[in-house]
């Protein structure tokens, strides 16, 4: 990568970027009122993880799929059979509630009544990529929590394993990421698990011409096929083959070789909507891990960045699960 590149790279992570400009989000917004947060939520993070490992990309999620509904507002950890944790892309799939909780706790005990539970979320997140292996990035800080979950929104507005790839470009343009972020941040699935739910319909009954997916390496069909045999949708596979829990540019060199889990990572490389707009950058990520890394840091920030309530804006939440 070049140095220009690099250093573009640099400004955006360091958070010079033009996100950055129309955010009223501060690296130090806590440098008074709770100078030790960053440090708490990395202590529980790491604990949360080395109790299990699986929680990384967890805790990676919880922020992206509260980013992508009512903007990072921390809504999507509220309770209740209206919440956004009940709608479809996130009911016996988002986790690591509990962590959340615990990181909480131990925030408040510190400080209480000050960091927002929308900001944990971007910290966490942060933590659970560092510890995995990947890069680290300045978490810009000073959400505060929704009043209200959007569970309509979030059985529309996040992208899914069966949406077409212009279908997810439209939902991450909806919310200011470009096709760059698309590609950047569907690496994370480097690291995590799913279930055979939200693959299985690649394994059988294809299509007129076709049992299994086409795009689907044989060998890893009929392992999964014996995975999922059972019939236990809830069965998980690794969604990095032979690279689970590293987060790292080999989410990208299995697609070049039709080794991608979900319908939608595949479909970055192999869909025709994908060979148009996103194979391009697949290949340069699995030729160079670092503009992978610098990449997925950039459009970390920027995600991070959609939507947050600030200054009077919302709460900051005494309890996640629960408006005050």
């Amino acid at each position: 990568m070049g140095s220009n590149l690099l250093f573009v790279g640099f400004l955006l992570v360091m958070g010079f970027g033009p996100m950055t400009a129309r955010s009223q989000l501060s690296y130090d917004y806590y440098s008074k009122s709770c100078p030790n947060v960053l440090n708490i939520v990395r202590s529980q993070v790491l604990n949360a993880i080395k109790n299990e490992t699986r929680m990384a990309a967890s805790l990676l999620r919880l922020h992206f799929h509260d980013c992508f509904v009512n903007g990072c507002d921390g809504s999507i950890l509220l309770d209740g059979s209206d919440g956004e944790k009940f709608a479809l892309p996130n009911l016996n799939s988002a986790r690591g509630f509990e962590v959340v909780d615990s990181i909480k706790t131990a925030v408040e005990s510190a400080c209480n009544g000050t960091v927002s539970c929308a900001d944990i979320l971007a910290i966490a997140a942060k933590y659970a990529v560092v510890f995995s292996g990947g890069p680290s990035w300045r978490v810009l800080l000073g959400r505060r929590d929704g009043l209200v979950a959007n569970q309509s929104g979030a059985n529309s507005g996040l992208p899914g394993p069966f949406n077409s790839i212009d279908t997810i470009i439209s939902k991450f343009n909806a919310v200011g990421l470009n096709t760059t972020d698309v590609v950047a941040l569907s690496g994370g699935h480097t690291i995590g698990r799913a279930r055979c739910t939200l693959f299985s319909s690649r394994l059988s009954n294809f299509s007129a011409t076709s049992s299994v997916d086409p795009t689907l390496d044989a060998s890893m069909a009929a392992d999964l096929q014996s995975l999922c045999s059972s019939g236990d949708g809830n069965t998980t596979t690794a969604l990095d083959r032979n690279s689970t829990d590293v987060f790292d540019n080999h989410y990208f060199q299995n697609l070049l070789n039709q080794k991608g889990l979900l319908s939608s990572d595949q479909g970055l490389y192999s869909s025709d909507e994908g060979i148009a707009s996103t194979k391009s950058l697949v290949e340069t990520y699995s030729n160079s891990s670092e503009r992978f890394l610098c990449d997925f840091a950039n459009s970390m920030v920027k995600m991070g960045n959609i939507s947050p309530l600030t200054g009077s804006q919302g709460e900051v939440r005494q309890n996640c699960r629960v408006v005050n």
